[in-house]
């Protein structure tokens, strides 16, 4: 996986293991205690959240009749402040200050919600559970009318947020070089940053290493990786993926556009003594060069953008040899949800994934067949392992909120950093979000 505002960053990794006897965590959906209401956001770091926008009183009208007749047929509780409640029941969604938040979803639609919740104006019990809710009815939320009329009121995409080879370098680095420190804190040893795939559910802490190795142990077996395989990675993370390689014996060359990562990749690289075995380059996919006897890419994709998919396949199909493997794991949405929504700049790119575009699998595969001759081999889907992966993630930040602010993020980033843990989970509990294995294969030349 792949918001603002780079906090200092060190490369020292703190040992990401429970102590001995820690209870298990909640079940996904239990209920716990009100949160606090947070302090004011610091408005020089934070102004969009700190700044309660301008809304006339049309506006604000509109916008509470059109929340309040959206969530009154959810199974849901949602309270406003000094007004009767909504919903058919469930899990509460408490609007602490509804004249700001109206305003902000009024004006912001889905940015304005995520920093409604940033600012502390609504806040929930189990967020992930309300997120859900909302995320499994996420097509009909807006009236038809209003659907209709997107165009005229969704944000735009930056264009500086493009994903040229300039902009997918911003875009990279305001999320992975935001600190290692920070992903280590959350992650497991392995600082692998994607879902891991289970034997069983519910998911434990003290398993998701391991589970870790198994997602990344099947992708190198549907490469085809071995001793002496040439194998190119596109998207380093902390080198968890071309370590495991390595030791298979694979001569592995591993593309990434962040210093920070690419830092504590080589580090763990020579700590392993593989220096010999793994080349770390700090290139974008579109520079890569050489043929490769297999490539593996592991949620990358969700970072090049609908307008370069085609140059991300094409690279895939050019550095392959006759007879290669390509194997993906790649987030996914459905294809409706995603030709809605594609040009609409939304609360996760202005935060956290600028720039950033999940496919759906039919966008991936007619990107493949239309701009490559590889061959769709193989397709496996384990959303259910993403959600618990993901829950594994927030429960172990929110335990380590005091460490998070030792090392500089305020209470406002833990916020939308909670947020967007619990928002990716609800995706996948909701089935509005999957994620894909793929196999693709480079047949031989006819003789």
């Amino acid at each position: 996986m792949r918001a603002a505002d780079p906090a200092p960053t060190t490369t020292g990794v703190p040992a990401a293991r429970p102590a001995p006897g820690e209870p298990a965590p909640p079940a996904p959906g239990a209920r716990t205690a009100r949160p606090a209401r947070p302090a004011r956001p610091d408005a020089a770091r934070w102004p969009d959240v700190a700044r309660v926008p301008a809304a006339s009183r049309a506006r604000a009208a509109i916008t509470r009749a059109v929340v309040r007749r959206a969530l009154g047929g959810l199974p849901l509780r949602a309270e406003f402040a000094g007004a009767e409640p909504v919903g058919l029941g469930g899990p509460l969604l408490e609007v602490r200050d509804p004249a700001a938040f109206h305003a902000r979803v009024g004006t912001g639609g889905l940015v304005g919600f995520g920093e409604s919740y940033m600012a502390g104006e609504w806040d929930a019990p189990d967020p992930v559970a309300v997120l859900t809710v909302l995320a499994a009815h996420a097509a009909d939320l807006v009236p038809a009318p209003l659907q209709r009329l997107r165009r005229l009121w969704a944000l735009r995409h930056p264009h500086e947020e493009r994903n040229t080879p300039d902009g997918s370098r911003a875009n990279i680095s305001r999320h992975y070089d935001l600190s290692n420190d920070l992903f280590a804190l959350f992650l497991d040893d392995t600082l692998t940053y994607s879902s891991a795939v289970f034997r069983g559910f519910p998911a434990a802490w003290d398993r998701l290493a391991a589970a870790q190795h198994r997602k990344i142990d099947r992708l190198l077996d549907l490469a085809g990786v071995g001793a002496g395989t040439r194998l190119l990675e596109i998207g380093t993370g902390w080198g968890e993926l071309a370590l495991r390689a390595a030791a298979r014996g694979a001569q592995v060359t591993s593309l990434t556009l962040s210093r920070e990562q690419r830092a504590l990749a080589l580090d763990r690289v020579r700590a392993a003594g593989l220096g010999d075995r793994v080349a770390v380059e700090l290139c974008d996919y579109r520079e890569a060069r050489g043929t490769y006897d297999a490539v593996v890419s592991v949620e990358m994709i969700e970072a090049v953008g609908a307008e370069f998919w085609p140059v991300y396949f094409r690279t895939l199909d050019e550095r392959l040899v006759p007879g290669g493997r390509a194997a993906i794991q790649a987030i996914t949405m459905p294809h409706e949800r995603m030709l809605a929504s594609r040009d609409t700049f939304t609360w996760i790119h202005k935060y956290v994934f600028p720039g950033g575009l999940i496919p759906s699998t039919r966008a991936v595969e007619e990107a493949v067949r239309d701009h490559t001759g590889l061959r769709l081999t193989r397709r496996d889907a384990f959303g259910g392992h993403y959600a618990e992966t993901l829950r594994l993630w927030r429960e172990r930040f929110t335990e380590r909120a005091d460490d998070v602010a030792a090392l500089g993020f305020d209470e406002t980033f833990r916020r939308l950093w909670t947020f967007y843990l619990a928002y990716s989970e609800a995706g996948f509990r909701a089935g509005y979000l999957d994620v894909q294995q793929y196999l693709f294969t480079k047949e031989n030349p006819a003789p």
